[in-house]
């Protein structure tokens, strides 16, 4: 099935049941989770599937939330959530396929007039506390959701800034309400930020900065302190600038140097040897 075909089934089937959903959040993961299990099990080459299924999964859902006026950021959770699942029932669930899928949302919640930052961090909470029930473990789920929010609020000309602060809150909610590493989450997601926004060319420095300050403001939330949050997302900030090079680990550098929200943020990975 083409991924318009595609698309129009999950409008068609999921009109109705937004309808007449008492949970639309549910009833949207279990509906895009059904379409994603048929169409993975009836294609040929299932890891092509995967790749471009999630966008045209939630393109649908998207749509038929606009035409029943249903809740546009519940249903995107829902949808994302539901494809993760979905895909994770046939095959590997993979950083792209999260990416892919968190970026189609961003994208299409943003169109709908959801403000980019809060369409990242409930999609960030609710694609990482869907983690569990998949083999992608909780930091790789982590760095696919920063670098899909990324991506999709470049598509679109949001603020990344606020995005990678939406996103780093979103995640360590989620982290925490799974019982999962919160600290360990802020680092791969900061890493997903700054390797996403190394590869649409945007602002690195608004992007730490905006981690960090998400990090920090969501801290006492999920049981950690302001200073231990902002070291591990500053810490994985750096670690993924020094993969990009050098310009990337300067912008860094530039914005952990000084207190942030009255934080010392103090940036515990080693440096790489020239």
């Amino acid at each position: 099935m083409s991924e318009k075909g595609i698309a129009q089934k999950v409008r068609d089937s999921l009109v109705g049941i937004v309808r007449g959903a008492g949970d639309v959040l549910e009833a949207t993961v279990q509906e895009t989770r059904q379409v994603t299990v048929a169409t993975l099990r009836g294609a040929g080459d299932v890891a092509k599937a995967a790749s471009g299924l999630g966008a045209a999964v939630i393109s649908g859902a998207l749509e038929a939330a606009q035409e029943v006026g249903g809740d546009v950021g519940s249903i995107a959770k829902g949808a994302v959530v539901g494809v993760v699942k979905g895909v994770g029932e046939v095959t590997t669930v993979s950083v792209g396929v999260v990416s892919d899928a968190v970026r189609a949302a961003v994208k299409g919640t943003s169109a709908a007039g959801t403000d980019v930052a809060e369409a990242s961090a409930g999609l960030a909470q609710s694609v990482v506390g869907a983690t569990r029930d998949t083999a992608l473990g909780l930091e790789d789920a982590a760095v696919g959701v920063a670098r899909g929010a990324v991506a999709g609020a470049r598509d679109i000309g949001g603020d990344l800034g606020a995005t990678a602060k939406g996103t780093v809150s979103g995640s360590l909610r989620g982290a925490k309400d799974v019982g999962g590493d919160v600290i360990e989450t802020a680092r791969a997601t900061a890493a997903g930020l700054v390797s996403g926004t190394a590869a649409v060319g945007g602002d690195l420095a608004a992007v730490t900065r905006g981690a960090i300050v998400g990090a920090i403001q969501t801290a006492k939330t999920v049981g950690v302190s302001a200073e231990e949050a902002a070291s591990a997302t500053a810490s994985g900030a750096m670690e993924a600038a020094q993969e990009v090079g050098e310009s990337a680990v300067r912008a860094v550098t530039g914005v952990t140097s000084e207190a942030i929200e009255g934080v010392k943020v103090v940036v515990k990975t080693p440096f790489k040897k020239s």
